[in-house]
C-alpha cells in the first residue's frame, strides 16, 4: 500500500533550501483535506499539545475537557493530587462520558448505561455484566493518555512511545527557566474562530514585516525592525522586540502599565522587551513585562481554526485594589482580529489556480523557520533543518552566513527508536 505523502520531494527540497532561495508551503498545504488529516495523526497525534492550564483543575476531582487531533479527551485531578487524562470514552459502546465542559466530580457515570468511573479512570461498577464471561471491570477502566506539565501548562501526548515532555521540549525550560508561569493565573479568556488555516495563523504570528500597515498601533510602540531572534535547540522558535522609549508594555492609551508591577523573574532587559515564542506545533507565547499572553491554536479543518486567547498576571496584581486589564486586553483583542482578517484573506486568496507559493522576504527568516519544522515532519526522513536566525531585525542576515545558520537543511543522526518509530509511521 502506497504511503500517503503530502508534498512532493521537490516541494520538500524547495522550502529546505537557504530563505532567499526557498520557496513558502503550495497552496495544497492549506486547503486539502487529505494534507489536514495527515496533520492531525502524523503532529498532532504524535507530538505534545497543550490542552490547557494547571488551575484549570486545581483540586481533587476538577476536570476540564479538550480535543487533540479530533480525539476527545478528559484531564481530571485525582484524590491523590494527580492530573491525568483519559479519553471521553465510555468502555461500554463509546458514548461520551462527561458533556459540560468543565467542572467537579466524585465520579464519572456514563449517561447512556450508567457504567461508572473513577477519577483514575478504573471502571467501579457496570451493571448487568456479573454473569458474562472473561469480563473484569479492572479491564475496562477509560483508555488513558499521557500528561505532563511545564511552567503551569498542561500538554497531552496520544503517543505512548513518544519522548518525555522534558525532552521534547529541548532546551526552552532553560532558556525560560528565570520565570514562574505556573503562579500566574488567568484574568480574561477571548475565544475566536477564525476562517484560515492554522499554520498561516502560525506564520503570522512568526513575523512583524506587516506590523506597519496592519498594526499601526503596536509597531508605534515596537517598531518592527527592533529586535532580534534565538537560536533554539528544539520544537520552537522565539524572539524579541524593543519598546520604545515611552512605553512601559504592550496597552492602550500609549503602553502605560496602569500601575501594574513587573512579573517575576522580569530582569532590565526583559522590561524594556516583548518576548515572542512559538513552541510547536499551536501554542504562542507573549512575555510582556506585566503580564503573559497565550494564544493557543486548534485546527478545526483545512480552513478553520478556533484560537483560546488567554492573558495572564500576577496573582497579587490581580488582587490589588483597582486592578483593570482591560488596556491589555483591549490592545491585543484589536491585534488580534487585525491579524484574523488578513488571514481570512490569505486563506481565500491562496485558493486561486493563479497562486503558485511565493518567495520569502529578507524580514522572514522566522516564517521560513517554522515552514522547516512543517515540512521535516511531512518528509519524516531523518532530516532536521538547520534554521536561519535573525540576530538583528534591523539589518539582513549577511549573505555569507559566516555563523552557519542559513546553510539549509542538514542530516541529523537518528537513533534506532526514533528510525523504528518513523518506520512505523510509514506503514501507517
Amino acid at each position: 500500500m502506497e504511503t500517503f505523502a503530502p508534498l512532493s520531494p521537490e516541494e520538500i527540497a524547495s522550502v529546505r533550501k537557504p530563505y532567499r532561495a526557498a520557496s513558502l508551503l503550495p497552496g495544497r498545504a492549506y486547503h486539502d483535506d487529505a494534507i489536514h488529516a495527515f496533520e492531525l495523526d502524523r503532529f498532532f497525534g504524535h507530538d505534545w499539545v497543550v490542552v490547557g492550564r494547571e488551575e484549570d483543575a486545581p483540586d481533587p476531582g476538577t476536570y476540564f475537557l479538550a480535543e487533540v487531533a479530533d480525539e476527545p479527551l478528559i484531564l481530571v485531578r485525582g484524590r491523590d493530587g494527580v492530573l491525568r487524562g483519559f479519553y471521553n470514552v465510555c468502555r461500554h459502546r463509546g458514548t461520551a462520558v462527561v458533556e459540560e465542559p468543565c467542572g467537579k466530580a466524585v465520579r464519572f457515570q456514563c449517561p447512556y448505561h450508567a457504567w461508572i468511573y473513577d477519577l483514575d479512570g478504573s471502571l467501579i461498577r457496570a451493571k448487568h455484566t456479573d454473569d458474562l464471561e472473561d469480563f473484569a471491570l479492572a479491564e475496562y477502566g477509560l483508555a488513558t493518555v499521557r500528561t505532563a506539565t511545564w511552567q503551569g501548562f498542561v500538554f497531552a501526548n496520544l503517543d505512548p512511545s513518544a519522548p518525555d515532555l522534558d525532552a521534547w521540549l529541548g532546551d526552552l525550560p532553560g532558556h525560560l527557566a528565570r520565570f514562574d508561569f505556573s503562579a500566574l493565573r488567568v484574568a480574561h479568556t477571548q475565544v475566536y474562530e477564525v476562517d484560515a488555516n492554522w499554520k498561516f495563523i502560525a506564520e503570522n504570528y512568526s513575523e512583524c514585516y506587516h506590523c506597519p500597515g496592519i498594526h499601526p498601533q503596536l509597531n508605534r510602540l515596537t517598531p518592527y525592525d527592533l529586535g532580534g531572534d534565538y537560536a533554539p535547540d528544539g520544537p520552537w522558535q522565539g524572539g524579541w522586540m524593543e519598546l520604545v522609549d515611552s512605553a512601559e508594555t504592550m496597552a492602550l492609551e500609549g503602553g502605560h502599565r496602569a500601575g501594574r508591577p513587573a512579573m517575576a523573574g522580569i530582569t532590565e532587559v526583559d522590561d524594556r522587551r516583548i518576548y515572542y515564542y512559538l513552541v510547536w506545533p499551536t501554542i504562542f507565547l507573549s512575555i510582556h513585562p506585566d503580564y503573559l499572553l497565550v494564544h493557543r491554536l486548534e485546527p478545526a479543518g483545512p480552513g478553520h481554526s478556533r484560537i483560546t486567547c488567554q492573558w495572564l498576571f500576577e496573582p497579587a496584581t490581580i488582587e490589588a485594589p483597582g486592578f483593570d486589564p482591560s488596556d491589555a486586553i483591549g490592545f491585543w483583542d484589536l491585534t488580534n482580529r487585525q491579524d484574523w482578517h488578513v488571514c481570512e484573506l490569505q486563506q481565500r486568496g491562496t485558493r486561486s489556480r493563479s497562486w503558485t507559493a511565493g518567495r520569502y522576504s529578507n524580514q522572514e527568516p522566522s516564517v521560513h523557520a517554522f515552514d522547516l519544522m512543517v515540512v521535516d515532519r511531512y518528509a519524516d526522513d531523518g532530516i532536521e533543518s538547520r534554521r536561519t536566525v535573525r540576530a538583528r531585525y534591523d539589518l539582513p542576515v549577511p549573505k555569507d552566513d559566516p555563523a552557519g545558520n542559513g546553510v539549509g537543511a542538514v542530516l541529523l543522526p537518528r537513533s534506532e527508536s526514533e528510525a523504528k518509530k518513523a518506520s512505523a509511521r510509514a506503514r501507517r
